[in-house]
């Protein structure tokens, strides 16, 4: 990233380098996923390599990132986008994309996943549904700034203050750009705040529609919509995104693929590899080597 008329520094530099140093990969041209210590919930990578790597998957959090260098190609809502060093991307939780190198020089870029639910409290409207952001790729230097200190040390998780300032300025940064929402009334708000920590405790077992209507007080219709409005997924996606959560964390910890399947509660590994490759894009054996490659910081 370099400077700009809005004073932009090189980010690019400040991001790049320090991975060069510590990973004898990292300026290669192999690729690898490096992950960074977990804060609240928020994951935080580092990706270098070439060519599509990531077929057509989708998240239940809100994706954010720093294009660093080489060109960020992805299909999104139907069209082809393109982002270049010094581009913020823009992801909605529930929204169809892949990812590849746009040109043979390679991709390098860091990313956080943020659940929606953070920046629905650090918005400035209230209890609004999710801001909705049409193009991903985004020229927002104070977002751009914002997203390079949340993500220029993968080592360390991110502070309690710099948390709380962090999502903050993330949220305005998604305001400016994002559509008018709806509201959400008291009762609905309620209610997916206390769905959403039932499916989180129960995730790897059965949780059927009534469970939810005993737990909220509302009829499975009317959840599923507010739920939807608030987290941008549904309530059983919410619940499988957990359970490969668990998935990934057992895995990192050399738990086998089979294993870790059964004690998050999937039938069988083909199960899971099925619902990991629809949302991160490629099956847990080829993610498992690029973590391993780019030597994750924590295992979570």
């Amino acid at each position: 990233m370099k400077r700009s008329e809005a004073g932009w520094f090189d980010n690019e530099a400040q991001l790049a380098s320090p991975a060069c140093d510590g990973l004898e990969r990292s300026c290669s041209s192999v690729d690898l996923i490096r992950t960074g210590a977990e804060t609240r919930g928020i994951e935080r990578i580092e990706a270098m390599f070439y060519g599509n790597q990531f077929s057509p998957h989708r998240h239940d959090t809100y994706a954010l990132g720093l294009t660093l260098s080489g060109v960020q190609t992805f299909a999104y809502r139907g069209m082809s986008r393109f982002s270049m060093p010094g581009n913020v991307i823009v992801l909605h939780p529930d929204e169809l994309h892949d990812g590849g190198a746009g040109t043979e020089v390679g991709l390098h870029y860091r990313m956080m996943y943020i659940p929606p639910e953070y920046l629905r409290e650090a918005g400035a409207g209230g209890a609004t549904a999710l801001p909705f952001v049409a193009n991903p790729v985004l020229s927002d230097a104070g977002l751009a700034q914002a997203l390079a200190e949340a993500l220029a040390d993968l080592e360390n998780p991110i502070g309690d203050l710099a948390h709380a300032d962090l999502l903050s300025r993330i949220a305005d940064g998604i305001g400016r750009h994002a559509q008018e929402t709806p509201r959400l009334s008291p009762r609905a708000e309620r209610a997916v705040q206390k769905a959403c920590v039932y499916l989180r405790d129960n995730a790897t077992t059965t949780v059927l529609s009534e469970d939810l209507e005993a737990v909220t007080d509302l009829n499975r219709y009317s959840l599923a919509r507010q739920f939807r409005l608030a987290t941008g997924t549904s309530p059983h996606r919410y619940q499988v995104m957990r359970r490969l959560e668990q998935a990934k964390r057992l895995m990192l910890k050399e738990v086998s693929i089979a294993e870790a399947a059964i004690a998050v509660g999937f039938a069988d590994q083909s199960h899971l590899t099925r619902h990991f490759k629809a949302s991160y894009g490629m099956p847990p054996g080829r993610w498992l080597i690029l973590a391993s490659q780019g030597r994750p910081v924590h295992s979570h």
